[in-house]
């Protein structure tokens, strides 16, 4: 068991205005967590980078550069099934979220500012299905696509909520996550910014639970030790501030790159596989 102290600032942020305020309140944080299971995934999927879960199965898939796959794993961190999305390509997928009807893949990892050609992948959760539809969309702030080292426009962070698609932002910069919505409708778009949170790291991932209202995301600042972010009571429309509580999660050097809530407490985390290791399956409570 792990306990973690670290200084917290909070953004307040006002949803239903054109601008958003940044109130910044120092605090003192200590939580411990626990590893519930620690299961090793097989090396076909090395560089997992999302995770949902879906009729007693977990979803993954690779990032940038593989095959257009999912995964579908029990429990066990066993493939299941290999489901090939065709006709599309894997230019960076780092995300996945869910709703009643879809699967949304996120292909929006964007290290330096150079792409283009940003999208959602929006693919039917039946199986049988061998189609998909794709949300387009530019960032409007992004005026430049020459290479950036501190990349202001990557992303690994999506959640569905509502009629909405959020998408969290892996400012590099500023170390902040800003916040754009798109909606579910195939087309082509400028996402909408809609507000920032002040992270203080860079989010790798995001889940959101609409029956508790939860926002979970994972962080690192120095790609040596990853983060949980809990959010409670997130809504995508009016609020007043937002409380982050920070965890630091107990798996050592890797990349965890994708989180699904279980329950308020308790989450499923993947981690892309380090030099002669594996990837991970990780099942933790806070």
């Amino acid at each position: 068991m792990i306990y973690f102290s670290s200084r917290i600032h909070i953004i307040i942020i006002k949803w239903n205005l054109h601008f958003f305020l940044s109130i910044f309140c120092s605090i003192n944080l200590s939580f411990s967590q626990l590893i519930l299971e620690e299961i090793n995934l097989p090396k076909t999927i090395n560089e997992t980078s999302g995770i949902e879960y879906h009729d007693n199965h977990l979803i993954t898939f690779n990032d940038s550069g593989n095959d257009p796959v999912l995964f579908y794993l029990n429990l066990k961190g066993e493939i299941i099934k290999t489901r090939i999305i065709v006709d599309i390509n894997n230019n960076d997928w780092e995300d996945i979220a869910m709703d009643d009807k879809y699967l949304y893949v996120a292909d929006i990892g964007n290290n330096y500012d150079t792409r283009d050609n940003l999208s959602i992948i929006k693919i039917p959760k039946n199986q049988n299905l061998d189609s998909f539809e794709l949300i387009n969309f530019n960032y409007p702030e992004q005026k430049s696509f020459k290479y950036r080292k501190l990349s202001m426009f990557d992303a690994e962070g999506l959640i569905s909520i509502d009629d909405y698609l959020l998408i969290f932002t892996k400012n590099r910069a500023k170390k902040i996550t800003d916040i754009y919505r798109l909606p579910k409708t195939p087309g082509n778009y400028n996402a909408k910014k809609i507000g920032s949170l002040n992270t203080e790291s860079i989010i790798t991932g995001a889940d959101f639970d609409k029956s508790s209202n939860l926002l979970a995301l994972t962080s690192t600042i120095s790609f040596n030790e990853y983060y949980l972010l809990i959010i409670d009571n997130f809504s995508i429309e009016n609020k007043d501030d937002y409380k982050i509580k920070m965890y630091e999660i107990p798996v050592g050097k890797t990349q965890v790159e994708g989180i699904k809530i279980i329950n308020s407490s308790t989450f499923w985390l993947t981690s892309e596989q380090e030099k002669k290791g594996d990837p991970k399956l990780f099942k933790i409570k806070i």
